[in-house]
């Protein structure tokens, strides 16, 4: 795969059946089947186990044989990170411990009288992060391009007793345009994640983890021009059913897109060097 064409894999049967396994076996035992289906996707899905393992090769610079396993462990980790959004949106929150770095930043943004901007990326598992930052008034919309994922998201929505984050999908007619500048207007918050555009759309390029990329142009060109604070939000996965929120107030030139993504990426890199593994872009980045 060339680059990323809008959808991932995952149905809304895989998602019931995990359901059923952590309600009746518990979540370690979901855990323990991620053994084997991370084997199956490692050794056939050949496009993304290859796209993942030239990370580690080339941008990790890690050798052939560490580049292999840590290929595994990623599938492993990303495996991990669906079953824990599974079963803290199904109630299960309280098995996880939370630690919060910057989330005042989030808290100020609610309260502020004008619309705040998020921007995360495809690395740790930022959909959780909904069940942890308590009760604020306003909502977050995440702006995403995963059209596959609409029936998930729906389905995990109609489980949980009150949905904190809305969706708005990318679309070719351009009506999600209309949709944020209306989250905008009413002062709401927006989410972006800035690592993922489909063909077609505009790009901007710069380098990551010292290779050039292009990343999507809507998030910094509509976040660098409004007068409102910009934050780069992860949730990274650590051990024992624990997670690390990082929100950071982007540091940019008012209405310099490329200032911002070079922000964005520098803060990619710091996120990606404590926590290698989390990366979960399964196509050609970089293009190579």
């Amino acid at each position: 795969m060339a680059e990323w064409e809008g959808k991932s894999r995952g149905t809304v049967s895989g998602y019931k059946v995990f359901i059923f396994l952590i309600n009746h076996a518990g979540i370690n035992v979901a855990y323990l089947l991620l053994v084997f289906v991370s084997l199956y996707y490692f050794l056939f899905s050949r496009q993304q186990t290859s796209a993942i393992y030239r990370y580690f090769r080339t941008r990790r610079q890690q050798s052939r044989l560490q580049s292999l396993i840590n290929t595994y462990r990623n599938y492993f980790v990303f495996g991990q990170t669906i079953i824990d959004k599974v079963a803290i949106t199904a109630g299960l929150a309280h098995k996880y411990t939370y630690e919060f770095d910057g989330i005042d930043h989030i808290r100020q943004l609610a309260k502020n009288n004008s619309a705040g901007i998020l921007i995360s990326a495809h690395v740790g598992n930022f959909e959780v992060s909904q069940h942890f930052m308590g009760e604020f008034d306003k909502q977050i919309h995440l702006v995403t391009t995963d059209e596959e994922q609409r029936a998930i998201k729906s389905y995990l929505a109609s489980i949980m007793a009150k949905p904190k984050t809305g969706f708005i999908v990318v679309k070719d007619d351009l009506s999600h345009v209309f949709e944020i500048n209306r989250v905008i207007g009413e002062k709401g918050i927006i989410c972006f994640t800035g690592d993922r555009f489909v063909g077609g759309t505009k790009t901007l390029t710069a380098d990551l983890l010292g290779q050039p990329a292009r990343f999507p142009a809507g998030p910094f060109l509509i976040s660098s021009r409004l007068s409102t604070p910009v934050l780069f939000v992860y949730v990274m996965r650590e051990r024992r059913k624990h997670y690390h929120l990082y929100a950071r107030k982007a540091v940019f030139d008012h209405r310099d897109a490329k200032s911002l993504l070079q922000a964005y990426t520098q803060s990619i890199e710091q996120i990606l060097t404590k926590y290698p593994l989390q990366w979960f872009n399964y196509y050609d980045f970089w293009k190579a």
